[in-house]
C-alpha cells in the first residue's frame, strides 16, 4: 500500500509533466486497432492460464481438470478471444477521450485523480463486451458446454438474452476497480519514470500494475466464477451474489475468497503486461506513421 502511495504521490508531482510532452495524436481508427489488436493477442496468448484460474475456482463438485482433459484449456480461445479485441478497442478509446475531456473541465485535477476518473469510464463502457465474454468463456472452460456454438445456442434457448449477462454485477465489481487500479498504476509509473523506453520496461510496469489490482480485487473475481460456473456444481446454486457471498464464507471459510490468486497472478500479469506491451508498441508506429505523413504534407 505504501509502494502504491509513493507512485500516485509522484504522478501527482509529475503531472504538469505530461501537459508539456504532447505527442502525435492518434486518429480513432488507429486508437480502436492498438488497444484492441494488443488485447486480442495478450488474451489468446494467455488463455490456458486463465482456464486453470477458471478451474481453480469453480464450486466442489465441478469436473476437475484431470477429468476435462487438457484440451479444455484451449477450449474456445480463439473465439473467445475474438471479444478480447472489441474490450480494448473500447477501453483505450474512451480513455483517451475521457482524460482529455476531464482534463479540459478539471484543469487543476492531478493527473492520478484524472486517470482514476477516466479508466473507471473505460471499465463500465467495456463490460457490455467483457461480461458475455466471461459468460462464454468460463462455461466453456468449466466443460458445461463442448464448444461455442453449443453454448451460445443453449444459453439462449434456455436463458434467453439474460443468459449472456449472468453475473453482471459481481464482474462490474471486479473490472471497474481492477481497470481502474491497473491504468492509475500504469500511468503513475509512466509518470513518475518517463515514457516506456523499451519492451521490457511496458512489461515490468504492466505486470506491476495487474499485480497490484489484482490482490485488491480477488475476492469479488471469485464471487463473479462461482456464479457464472456454478451450473458445472451438482451442489444447490445460489440464489444471488448476496447468497453467493454468504455461503462460501460460512460453508468454506474466508480464505475461499482468495482462491486462485496464484493462478490468476499467473494469467493477469503477463496479460495486462503483454497488453501495455503491444499498446506502446502500436502507438509509437502509428505516430511515426503521422509524423511521416505530415512531413510530405507540408513539403507538399
Amino acid at each position: 500500500m505504501r509502494t502504491l502511495w509513493t507512485l500516485c504521490l509522484a504522478a501527482t508531482t509529475a503531472s504538469a509533466l505530461r501537459g508539456k510532452n504532447k505527442q502525435q495524436p492518434l486518429t480513432t481508427t488507429q486508437t480502436l486497432v492498438a488497444g484492441g489488436a494488443s488485447r486480442a493477442a495478450a488474451q489468446l496468448l494467455m488463455y490456458p492460464a486463465d482456464a486453470l484460474r477458471t478451474l481453480a475456482q469453480t464450486r466442489t463438485g465441478a469436473k476437475t481438470l484431470a477429468e476435462l482433459g487438457a484440451k479444455t484449456l484451449v477450449n474456445g480461445c480463439v473465439f473467445t478471444s475474438c471479444f478480447a479485441f472489441p474490450v480494448g478497442a473500447i477501453q483505450f478509446a474512451v480513455l483517451g477521450r475521457a482524460r482529455r475531456a476531464i482534463a479540459r473541465r478539471q484543469p487543476k485535477t492531478p493527473s492520478t485523480l484524472v486517470d482514476v476518473q477516466a479508466s473507471a469510464c473505460a471499465a463500465l463502457a467495456s463490460c457490455s463486451v467483457t461480461v458475455p465474454q466471461e459468460v462464454l468463456k468460463q462455461r466453456l472452460v468449466a466443460g458445461i458446454y463442448p464448444n461455442v456454438f453449443a453454448a451460445v445456442k443453449n444459453i439462449a434457448r434456455t436463458e434467453g438474452p439474460r443468459g449472456f449477462f449472468v453475473g453482471a454485477l459481481p464482474t462490474a465489481a471486479r473490472n471497474v476497480p481492477f481497470v481502474v487500479v491497473t491504468f492509475t498504476v500504469y500511468g503513475a509509473l509512466s509518470a513518475w519514470r518517463g515514457e516506456a523506453k523499451s519492451t521490457a520496461e511496458s512489461l515490468g510496469r504492466g505486470v506491476t500494475a495487474a499485480l497490484v489490482a489484482g490482490v485488491v480485487t480477488q475476492p469479488v473475481d471469485v464471487v463473479k466464477t462461482r456464479m457464472m460456473t456454478q451450473a458445472a456444481s451438482s451442489l444447490p446454486p445460489y440464489k444471488n451474489v448476496g447468497d453467493c457471498i454468504a455461503t462460501i464464507a460460512r460453508d468454506e471459510g474466508p480464505r475461499t475468497f482468495y482462491t486462485g490468486l496464484p493462478q490468476r497472478s499467473a494469467y493477469m500479469g503477463p496479460l495486462w503486461a503483454l497488453q501495455f506491451a503491444g499498446h506502446d508498441y502500436l502507438t509509437k508506429v502509428f505516430r511515426r506513421r503521422n509524423a511521416r505523413r505530415d512531413t510530405r504534407s507540408r513539403k507538399a
